[in-house]
């Protein structure tokens, strides 16, 4: 539940700031994308993360689960050919209780 209110808030947030949402909870055998997002050329997949605190919830985002973002996100891609040609940039966004959401752009990039 709080992680359900947590992405409606960051959906929100990332709508007021100029961002068009693709999708939100994108499932895929391979793994799980929180939102999807765009704005002009850049096209983002967004990790929410909330925790009690702003360093919890940073450094809650493994490895093993950024890998599963990224598969997941391949798969995102290879169902809407068209949005190949954008930017693409793996955002994470911070929620915290009684505070605006921290987005941290271009969070990681995968590795190859």
């Amino acid at each position: 539940r709080l992680g359900r209110h947590a992405e409606a808030l960051c959906a929100w947030h990332l709508r007021l700031r100029g961002w068009r949402i693709l999708a939100r909870r994108y499932r895929t055998p391979i793994g799980e994308i929180d939102i999807v997002a765009r704005r002009g050329q850049v096209f983002a997949f967004v990790e929410v993360k909330a925790r009690k605190d702003l360093d919890a919830a940073a450094q809650s985002l493994r490895p093993r689960q950024a890998g599963r973002i990224v598969r997941a996100a391949g798969a995102f891609i290879q169902s809407r050919p068209a949005l190949s040609a954008l930017d693409q940039r793996f955002d994470v966004i911070l929620v915290v209780p009684w505070k605006l959401p921290v987005h941290l752009g271009d969070a990681w990039r995968p590795e190859l």
